[in-house]
C-alpha cells in the first residue's frame, strides 16, 4: 500500500509581475487566478480533519489539473514553441521567486511543519506542481486499497476493481516521476532548483520512481494473491462464514508471483539506497521503504512455500515460511515442529498488529505505514499452522534449514507499465484564442490571503505578546 504522503502548500505568485505577453494578455492573469485557487485549495485541504482529507482528494486533483494546463502552456511558450497553431509571445521581465513546503523532509522540531523553501525560476514551480500531482495519485491509490479492509468483505469483482483503480493511479504517479527525471537530464544538466527542496531533487524523483515501480509490482502480485482476502475475512468479527476453503494458486503462477515480489524488493532496495544519500529525508519514508523491501521478500518466500506445497514438498514449504518470517525480522525458536517467537518479540508483534488494525478501522492517515509488514506476518502465521498440521499428520517430511533457501530465490521481474508516458496537458486552441482578449480586471485581483501564518491575525495587527488570536480589541494600549 502506497506511502501516506502529505500535500504541500505554497506561497502567492502573480505571473503578471514576472512575464509580459503582447499576443495573449489574458493568459498571465488567468494563470494567476488558477494558481490562487490551487493555493487556497491546498491550504484548505491541509486544515481538514484526517477523515475528510481523503474525500477532498478528487476536488484537489480537479483544481490542480486545471492549473497544470496553464503552467505547461507557459513553459512551452517560454521556450518559443508553437502551441495548437498559436504563436505565443512571452517575455520574462523578472525572475520568479516562489515558496513551496517540502513534505519529504525531516522537521527540525518534532510535530512542527518544515519551513517553506524559496526557489527561483519557472522550473521550480513546474517540478513542485507535478510532484504534488504524483502525490495525489498515490493518495488516491491508498484510498482505493482501504476499501479492501472495509467492515463488509468485498466480493471478488469488487476487490479486482479496487486493485485496478489503485494500479492505474500508481502507473500515473510513476510516469510523472519518469517525466521529471527525463526533463532534468535534458540540456546541460538538472535545473538549478532550491538545494533544500528535497521533494523535487533528482535523487528523490529517482527514488520515488523506483518506489512506485515496487508498489506497482506488489499490487500486480496482490491481485492474484487469495490469502490476504482470507486473512481479512478470518479477522472480520461480523463475518458468518465459519468454514473457509483453502485458496488455490496454479504452480506456474506461484513462480511468476515470486519473481514479481523479488523485483519489487530490488526496486525498494534501490530506492532506499538513493534516499539515504539525500540529507534531511523523512525518517518515516526511509522506514517505509525498508519495510516494503522486507515485506516483498517475505511475500516471495510465501509464494515459494505455496509452490513447494503444490509439488508435494511440505517440509520444504514450512522452511520457506520460516524464511519469510525471518525476512520480516521476527525471531523464530523451533519447538515441537512449530515456530515460537520469543516472549517480548511476540508481545511486540501482537501489539503492532492491533495498532495497525485500529489504524485501518479509523482509516487514518498513517494506516499501512509499515508497508503491509504486519499483514504479511499474519498470512505467514496462518499458512504456518496449516502446513505444519498437514506435515505432522500426512506427509511426515523433514523441515530443512530455512536460511540457505534465501540464496535460491529466483531473479526478479517487473510488471511493464504499458508504455505509458506522461504528456503534460496544455490549453486547447479555443482557450488560447480567448486569451487574446484583454484581461478581466475582476479576475486579476491578487490573492489577499497572504502567508498562512497571517490567517490568524486581524487588521489590527498581531496584538500583544501572549494574546489569544482575535482578542486584540480586549487589550488597552500601554502607557509606557
Amino acid at each position: 500500500m502506497p506511502f501516506p504522503f502529505v500535500l504541500s502548500t505554497t506561497s502567492h505568485l502573480s505571473y503578471q509581475q514576472h512575464f509580459t505577453s503582447s499576443t495573449h494578455p489574458s493568459l498571465l492573469s488567468t494563470a494567476t487566478s488558477e494558481r490562487n485557487l490551487l493555493r487556497s485549495t491546498l491550504k484548505t485541504h491541509k486544515r481538514l480533519p484526517t477523515a475528510e482529507q481523503s474525500t477532498n482528494l478528487k476536488e484537489a486533483l480537479s483544481v490542480l489539473t486545471s492549473y497544470l494546463r496553464y503552467i505547461c502552456t507557459l513553459d512551452l511558450a517560454l521556450s518559443g514553441a508553437v502551441i495548437n497553431d498559436e504563436d505565443i509571445e512571452l517575455a520574462l521581465t523578472k525572475e520568479i521567486e516562489v515558496e513551496w513546503r517540502p513534505t519529504l523532509s525531516s522537521g527540525s522540531i518534532p510535530g512542527r511543519d518544515v519551513d517553506r523553501v524559496r526557489g527561483q525560476g519557472l522550473d521550480y514551480e513546474f517540478f513542485f506542481v507535478h510532484q504534488t500531482y504524483a502525490v495525489i495519485q498515490n493518495l488516491l491509490a491508498r484510498q482505493a486499497l482501504l476499501g479492501l479492509y472495509a467492515s463488509s468483505v468485498p466480493s471478488s469483482d469488487q476487490r479486482t476493481g479496487l486493485i485496478q483503480v489503485a494500479t492505474q493511479h500508481l502507473k500515473t504517479a510513476c510516469s510523472i516521476h519518469n517525466f521529471l527525471i527525463q526533463r532534468a537530464n535534458v540540456g546541460d544538466g538538472p535545473p538549478e532548483l532550491a538545494p533544500s527542496a528535497v521533494d523535487v531533487s533528482i535523487n528523490t524523483q529517482s527514488a520515488l520512481q523506483r518506489l512506485a515501480q515496487a508498489e506497482f509490482n506488489m499490487l500486480n502480485a496482490f491481485k492474484d494473491d487469495p490469502y490476504p482476502a482470507v486473512v481479512i475475512q478470518n479477522r472480520n468479527e461480523s463475518d458468518r462464514d465459519w468454514m473457509i476453503k483453502a485458496p488455490e494458486i496454479p504452480k506456474t503462477r506461484a513462480q511468476v508471483l515470486t519473481r514479481l515480489c523479488v523485483g519489487a524488493a530490488d526496486h525498494a532496495a534501490g530506492a532506499s539506497a538513493i534516499l539515504k544519500t539525500e540529507k534531511r529525508v523523512s525518517k518515516d519514508l526511509l522506514d517505509y521503504v525498508d519495510d516494503l523491501k522486507r515485506t516483498a521478500r517475505a511475500r516471495a518466500c510465501r509464494f515459494q512455500a505455496i509452490g513447494a506445497d503444490l509439488h508435494g514438498e511440505t517440509g520444504k514449504a514450512v522452511a520457506w515460511i520460516y524464511a519469510g518470517l525471518a525476512e520480516l525480522g521476527l525471531e523464530i525458536n523451533m519447538k515441537d515442529g512449530n515456530s515460537k517467537a520469543s516472549g517480548l518479540n511476540k508481545l511486540k508483534a501482537s501489539w503492532q498488529e492491533r495498532k495497525e488494525e485500529k489504524r485501518i478501522e479509523k482509516g487514518g492517515a498513517r494506516w499501512g505505514i509499515d508497508a503491509g509488514k504486519s499483514e504479511e506476518a499474519r498470512i505467514l502465521e496462518y499458512l504456518e499452522k496449516r502446513l505444519i498440521k498437514s506435515n505432522n499428520t500426512v506427509h511426515f517430511q523433514k523441515v530443512p534449514e530455512h536460511k540457505p533457501l534465501l540464496n535460491t530465490l529466483p531473479g526478479g521481474m517487473n510488471m511493464p507499465l504499458g508504455g505509458e508516458k506522461w504528456q503534460p496537458p496544455i490549453l486547447s486552441e479555443d482557450e488560447l484564442v480567448q486569451m487574446r482578449a484583454p484581461p478581466n480586471t475582476d479576475a486579476t485581483a491578487q490573492d489577499s490571503s497572504g502567508d498562512e501564518n497571517q490567517d490568524y491575525h486581524d487588521s489590527r495587527g498581531p496584538g500583544p505578546a501572549g494574546a489569544f488570536p482575535g482578542t486584540q480589541g480586549e487589550y488597552k494600549e500601554s502607557y509606557y
